[in-house]
C-alpha cells in the first residue's frame, strides 16, 4: 500500500525520516506522492515558530488533497505540543521523539491493520478516534537504528548516532523536544556502516543533535574504552571499507585536537574536507546572553586549526542567528566583521524566533529587536553569504576534485548533465550522463550563475585523475 513522508528540519531529522521510509519499504509498502498515499507521515521541526506554522499548513493541505489518507505526525513539534497537532483534521496519530522508534509500526498498522509486523503494545496499536498520542519525557524509544542503511533515494544518507542535547542554550527548545544527550553504541554503528558498504554505499554522513557529544554517556567497553567521537571516527575508517565519511554539524568546542588530527590524516581520502561549526553570533555579549559555550576568539582559533590541518580545500559552514533579544547595531556589525574575516563557504541564516519555555522567550518580551531591523540585517548577511560562497567556489575552477553522483533532477538530465556533490561539499553539474552513486574525479571548469560548479569527468590513470575531453553542459541562459 502507498505511503508518503514529508520532512521538515535538520539533517538528524531527515535521518529519522529516511529510517522510517526504509522500514516501510522493507515491509513491502510503496512510496508515493501524498495525493496517492493511504498514510502520510509528517516529520516536523519546532526550532522556530515558522517551522511550526509550516508543519500545520502542510497537514491541512495534505488532508484537503487526500481526505481519505491517515496522517501520522512525528518529530520535534509532535514532542513539544502533541495535543495541538492531534486536534488537526486528518491526524490519526501523533508520535513524539520519545517514541519515534515506534513510528514505522504505527504507520504499518494504519496501512495493514493488525499486521504481525507491528510489535507494540495492543493498547497502543489500536488507532481510533481521538488520535493516538505517544509522547513523554523519558525518550526511551527515540532511536531508529535497526533499519538498515542503503544508497537508495539518498545516495549520501545520514546515520544518526546521537540524540538530544544538554547544552541549554537560552533560545533552544531541543532539550524539551529531544531530551538529554544519549548515544548509539559503537558496535551498532559499525554494523550499520558495514551493511551500508555491503549494499554498495559510498558516502555516509554521521549526524546527531549534538554530534560532538557522542559516546560520553556510554559505559566504556574492552573494544571501545574511550567513548569519544574521534575514537569512533578512527574505528569507522580503520575497521570498515567505507570510501568516504562525512561529519555533520559539530559544536566549535567539540572540534578537539584529536578530531582535527584525524581530518589532517584522512581529509580528502576517507574523511570529507567539510566542517560545519554553528556560530549563531560573533558578538561576545550576544553569545553570553545565548548561553553559548565559546567566545568569538575560541571559534576563530578552531577555524585556524582546521585550515592548518586541511588547507584551503576545506569547505567551512556555519549557522547564524539574526535579531537575538537585545542585539544592537554594533553587536550585529561585530558579527558581520567576523564573518568577513573568515573563509566561509556557506552560511545558514535565520531570524531569532522566541520559543515557549526558554529563557530567550522572556528576553524577547523585554528587549525585542524591531522586525524592520531584523529584515535589514538578514538582507546584509544574505549578501555577504552570497559573496563568500561565490569566492570559495570560484577558487576551485581549474582544480580536480572527487565527487559522488546524485539522483539528477529531470531538468538537469535533459541537458545531458549529471548532478553531483564534491568530497568537500560543493554542488557540481557534470558534462556527462551518469547513474547515481558513482564516485568520479571532476575537473572544475566554471561556475553557473546559480552558484553550481560546472565540471568535466576524468578517469584515473595509475591512481591519478585524468581529464576527459567532454563537452560542457548546455546551460539554459536566463532570457
Amino acid at each position: 500500500m502507498p505511503f508518503h513522508i514529508e520532512n521538515f528540519g535538520c539533517r538528524a531529522a531527515r535521518a529519522d525520516a529516511e529510517a522510517i521510509g526504509a522500514a516501510l519499504a522493507a515491509a513491502g509498502q510503496s512510496l508515493q506522492q501524498a495525493a496517492q498515499a493511504d498514510v502520510v507521515v509528517v516529520n516536523t521541526c519546532s526550532v522556530t515558530a515558522e517551522a511550526d506554522r509550516a508543519a500545520r499548513a502542510y497537514i491541512r493541505r495534505a488532508h484537503r488533497l487526500n481526505p481519505e489518507s491517515r496522517i501520522v505526525v512525528t518529530g520535534c513539534y509532535a514532542q513539544r505540543a502533541p495535543e495541538e497537532l492531534a486536534a488537526l483534521a486528518g491526524v490519526a496519530a501523533v508520535i513524539g521523539n520519545s517514541h519515534k522508534a515506534l513510528a514505522p509500526a504505527v504507520a504499518l498498522d494504519l496501512l495493514v491493520p493488525l499486521s504481525p509486523l507491528v510489535q507494540i503494545h495492543p493498547a497502543q496499536a489500536a488507532i481510533a478516534s481521538p488520535p493516538m498520542v505517544l509522547a513523554d519525557d523519558r525518550f526511551a524509544h527515540s532511536f531508529l537504528e535497526e533499519t538498515p542503511l542503503h544508497p537508495g533515494a539518498q545516495t549520501r544518507p545520514s546515520l544518526k548516532i546521537q540524540e538530544g542535547c544538554g547544552n541549554r542554550c537560552s533560545f533552544c527548545v531541543i532539550p524539551q523536544t529531544r531530551g538529554p544527550s544519549h548515544s548509539l553504541p559503537a558496535e551498532r554503528i559499525l554494523a550499520q556502516v558495514r551493511g551500508f558498504v555491503a549494499a554498495g554505499g559510498r558516502e555516509l554522513v554521521l549526524s546527531g543533535i549534538n554530534l560532538g557529544r557522542w559516546g560520553r554517556d556510554l559505559a566504556p567497553s574492552a573494544d571501545h574504552p574511550l567513548g569519544t567521537l574521534p575514537s569512533l571516527v578512527r574505528d569507522i575508517i580503520q575497521q570498515t571499507d567505507l570510501p568516504l565519511l562525512r561529519l555533520s554539524s559539530i559544536e566549535p568546542m567539540d572540534w578537539d585536537g584529536e578530531l582535527i588530527a584525524l581530518l589532517a590524516e584522512y581529509g580528502g581520502s576517507r574523511l570529507a574536507r567539510h566542517a560545519h561549526l554553528p556560530l549563531q553570533s560573533s558578538s561576545d555579549a550576544v553569545l553570553r546572553r545565548m548561553h553559548r559555550r565559546y567566545r568569538p576568539w575560541h571559534y576563530a582559533e578552531k577555524v585556524d586549526a582546521l585550515l592548518r590541518a586541511v588547507g584551503s580545500a576545506l569547505t567551512l559552514g556555519a549557522d547564524v542567528m539574526v535579531g537575538f533579544p537585545g542585539e544592537t547595531d554594533r553587536e550585529f556589525e561585530e558579527t558581520l566583521d567576523f564573518i568577513r574575516a573568515l573563509p566561509f563557504g556557506y552560511l545558514h541564516l535565520f531570524p531569532f524566533s522566541p520559543r515557549p519555555n526558554t529563557r530567550a522567550w522572556a528576553l524577547h518580551a523585554e528587549q525585542p529587536v524591531p522586525p524592520a531591523a531584523v529584515d535589514e540585517r538578514m538582507a546584509a548577511l544574505r549578501s555577504l553569504a552570497a559573496q563568500k560562497s561565490e569566492a570559495h567556489r570560484r577558487s576551485f575552477i581549474g582544480s580536480t576534485l572527487e565527487a559522488l553522483t546524485l539522483h539528477t533532477p529531470a531538468a538537469v538530465a535533459a541537458r545531458g548533465c549529471t548532478a553531483a556533490m564534491t568530497e568537500n561539499f560543493l554542488p557540481v553539474e557534470l558534462a556527462a550522463a551518469l547513474p547515481a552513486n558513482r564516485s568520479v574525479p571532476v575537473r572544475v571548469t566554471g561556475l553557473h550563475a546559480e552558484g553550481v560548479l560546472e565540471g568535466a569527468v576524468g578517469t584515473r590513470l595509475h591512481g591519478r585523475p585524468h581529464l576527459h575531453t567532454s563537452a560542457a553542459c548546455e546551460i539554459e541562459q536566463p532570457a
